[in-house]
């Protein structure tokens, strides 16, 4: 088994990936902006701020791990100043990377589907193209999604310079099971901002844990969506409702998701196994060894 640093391990989403890593035998290290309980003999924790290059070296090279599952960051650009969101994120990115590529550990990072532009722009744009994928153009106009592409081209810098590999996990609006809030709304009223998507947050971490166990050369990304759409119509009806107008290039059938994970299926053998259909009443036990408030992903 392997030796894996995750940072923001204690955030909403980053449990549900120390949960899995350290059940299944991992030796885990979570680094992350404050200490939280944690219940289980393969878990160690050390508090560390991420943008403070010395502190996060420091601790890569301490622990020196196989592997690093970059999960800290601001989640979205709502909370905080924009230039503090854009700065927490991209240098965070750099000390990660450029630390884990100096050991020489293997990187699994958290991108988004806000680097594509489309959420959280002033008017939202029609995509150029549906289902949308990795080679869809990034146009975002916030400094999260901004810094999601700035944190991309770092991991190219580090293939480049050191010849780890680095998977980008671009996440469609994570769900969790019995709590998915993108069913609180009017898809005639929202949702254009990722096109109606969404996926369960199990999904993503069988998908950070595909990364990690696949043969991946250089960097790659990849967008991770759920299979439909979470407004139980059409896509297709649904963009063009909103935006009066389709792409010229559109492949959609019925209620299939406008984000489209071909890509992790066929390179990290992952598909997508939670619809809304049943996991928006499920009742789930969340993580287990990592309790309390942390960074969130």
């Amino acid at each position: 088994m392997s030796r894996i640093l995750v940072t923001g391990g204690f955030g909403r989403s980053g449990r549900w990936i120390v949960d899995r890593l350290a059940s299944s035998g991992h030796e885990v290290l979570c680094v992350d902006q404050s200490i939280t309980f944690v219940d289980h003999p393969a878990v160690d924790a050390r508090e560390a701020d991420l943008t403070d290059r010395g502190d996060v070296f420091d601790l890569v090279t301490e622990f020196d791990p196989d592997d690093v599952v970059h999960w800290g960051a601001i989640p979205h650009p709502l909370n905080h100043a924009g230039g503090h969101v854009f700065e927490n994120n991209t240098i965070s990115a750099y000390n990660v990377l450029d630390a884990a590529g100096r050991v020489g550990a293997d990187v699994v990072a958290a991108s988004s589907e806000s680097a594509y532009g489309f959420a959280f722009a002033e008017e939202t744009p029609l995509p150029d193209r549906l289902p949308i994928d990795e080679t869809h153009p990034l146009r975002p106009e916030d400094p999260y999604g901004t810094s999601k592409v700035v944190g991309e081209e770092i991991a190219e810098m580090v293939v480049r310079r050191d010849g780890i590999s680095v998977a980008s996990i671009r996440p469609s609006w994570i769900q969790y099971p019995g709590e998915y809030q993108c069913r609180d709304g009017d898809p005639s009223e929202t949702g254009a901002g990722n096109c109606w998507s969404y996926v369960d947050i199990r999904d993503i971490v069988d998908s950070v844990v595909a990364a990690l166990e696949a043969d991946i050369e250089g960097h790659e990304p990849f967008l991770i969506a759920a299979a439909d759409n979470w407004a139980a119509e059409p896509t297709v009806d649904l963009v063009e409702a909103w935006f009066g107008e389709v792409p010229d290039e559109c492949d959609l059938t019925g209620q299939e998701a406008a984000m489209s994970s071909a890509k992790a299926q066929s390179m990290l053998d992952w598909e997508p196994t939670h619809s809304w259909r049943e996991a928006a009443a499920e009742d789930v036990d969340g993580p287990s060894i990592v309790q309390g408030e942390g960074s969130e992903q």
